[in-house]
């Protein structure tokens, strides 16, 4: 058994659903957690039943009715217990996510970092679910506006961030009064499993009720059935376009509310101006960080003709220098690809591209030996491929040259996505340029900075095809509660709206 299973308390064969105590019918289904790095097994994880799922639902909408009669300043109290706990075992929890994952050890203890961050801010965040008060047109009338909990939010999870997506969410939806039930990924089991445990096992020591529920579904039936389930009241899935669509479907079909962090294509303008100090270490970590498997990851570089030639120079020189292997080892910027599918993927991007008539800088190929490794890519590419309109999960840079400030923008617009997007310029004329209402289409607009590496202070979310949703910071949490309106008339009349005069 390796060692981080040992230090969390998991071992070979897990259960795999939380109702507040651990649920197992030896009937169900197992799902094997593979290690990308070596492709051998690492554990096993019991999915859920149909019944257990009834279960699980009917124990969520339970305590939802405890939980949102609980002060929203005692719901922040829960979180900080959460983050708290999640403090004491951060290392253990990133080894495990750079496990199971493949992403770096520095990656996978900053994403638990991420859930610590976002439990300390919900923390403060539950004391300040503010409403309006507005001024009524009519007299001795007090007009105001409250938020209450919706009750039961599902999150639905991709593999490249097991942990602190659900925490984004999670946190969020409890200071809100909602109790969250999780379907993860089933190629990061082991990942939800250890959450759950951490996150539960804080809860209860504090005297609070079981609000994160969870199960594991071994094929797509019962994520299915959760989707279209009436007691969910908001839906976050983060994965591909074309299951958000299908999703957001569903959801609009039973008027419930969706949430959704899809597909990502995300550029990199780098004009003549630019400090190609910070540019080259900016791109090269959207790009190839965690394999190019992130939403945020760098895809275009979009740089102008005067110092494109510098630009590919420096970064094919920094790409032959990343040191791709073993995501445990300390020296390791690159681990693998979560699984042989990814590889196919990127093998076919690296293949149409040189049927394109692109030329690869660096990389280009897969590397031999157990595992789903492949070497980080640079391409030089032209602006109209239709490869470029498509998201590949793989650590693919395509560079592009430009010459026109406004024809660069057009050029990063025009892809069906519109989740993050960079400037790196000297010019504050240029940089107000990408900014405005007519520059960057994406919900992330950066300046001098790469296209990954979000904070959570600020909402995350995108335009187009990533779907327009917002999770995390800034006023994101209204989207895990109801509004309502009030208006109370303390006097002794009943004057109506708008003059309006209704019988004698």
């Amino acid at each position: 058994m390796h060692a981080v299973l040992a230090r969390l308390d998991l071992d070979t064969q897990q259960p795999g659903t939380w109702l507040g105590a651990w649920s197992e019918d030896p009937d169900a289904p197992l799902i094997t957690s593979i290690n990308p790095a070596t492709g051998e097994p690492i554990a096993e994880v019991r999915a859920a039943t149909v019944e257990e799922y009834e279960a699980l639902m009917a124990r969520a909408v339970e305590v939802a009715d405890a939980w949102r009669r609980v002060p929203a300043p005692r719901r922040g109290e829960a979180i900080r217990l959460v983050g708290e706990a999640l403090r004491a075992r951060r290392e253990d929890l990133g080894a495990l996510v750079s496990l199971e994952m493949g992403k770096i050890l520095a990656e996978g203890v900053g994403e638990v970092q991420e859930a610590i961050d976002i439990a300390d801010f919900a923390v403060g965040q539950a004391r300040m679910l503010y409403g309006k008060t507005m001024h009524s047109e009519r007299p001795e009338h007090r007009m105001y506006e409250q938020w209450h909990p919706l009750g039961v939010v599902g999150v639905l999870t991709a593999f490249n961030f097991p942990v602190a997506v659900w925490a984004w969410n999670a946190c969020i939806s409890a200071i809100c009064g909602n109790v969250t039930v999780w379907k993860p990924s089933p190629k990061t089991p082991l990942c939800t499993v250890a959450m759950q445990r951490v996150c539960n096992a804080a809860l209860e020591a504090g005297g609070f009720p079981p609000i994160f529920l969870s199960f594991h579904d071994a094929g797509t039936s019962l994520a299915k059935r959760f989707v279209a389930d009436r007691r969910v009241a908001l839906v976050s899935f983060t994965g591909s376009t074309a299951v958000g669509r299908r999703v957001a479907q569903v959801v609009a079909a039973r008027l419930g509310r969706s949430l959704l962090e899809l597909g990502g294509n995300n550029a990199v303008i780098v004009d003549d101006s630019a400090d190609l100090e910070l540019v080259v270490p900016a791109v090269l970590f959207g790009a190839v960080g965690t394999a190019g498997q992130r939403c945020t990851s760098t895809r275009r570089l979009l740089v102008h003709a005067a110092v494109a030639d510098e630009v590919e120079a420096r970064l094919a020189k920094a790409y032959r220098q990343v040191c791709v292997g073993d995501p445990l080892a300390p020296n390791t910027l690159m681990g693998p690809l979560i699984d042989e599918p990814a590889v196919v993927a990127f093998e076919r991007a690296v293949a149409a591209a040189r049927a394109e008539g692109g030329k690869v800088l660096s990389g280009g190929a897969t590397l031999p030996g157990p595992g789903h490794f492949v070497q980080p890519t640079l391409v030089r590419a032209w602006h109209d491929w239709s490869l470029l309109r498509e998201e590949t999960f793989a650590p693919i840079l395509y560079a592009v040259r430009w010459e026109d400030l406004d024809e660069a923008i057009a050029w990063q617009n025009a892809v069906p996505q519109g989740l993050s997007s960079a400037i790196f310029t000297a010019d504050v004329r240029r940089a107000e340029r990408f900014l405005a209402s007519t520059g960057s289409d994406c919900g992330i607009a950066n300046v001098n900075i790469g296209t990954s590496g979000a904070e959570i202070g600020g909402a995350f979310g995108g335009e187009k095809d990533t779907g327009g949703g917002r999770e995390a910071g800034s006023d994101a949490w209204k989207q895990y509660m109801r509004r309502q309106t009030t208006t109370i008339n303390w006097g002794q009349t009943l004057p109506l709206a708008q003059g309006i005069r209704f019988g004698s």
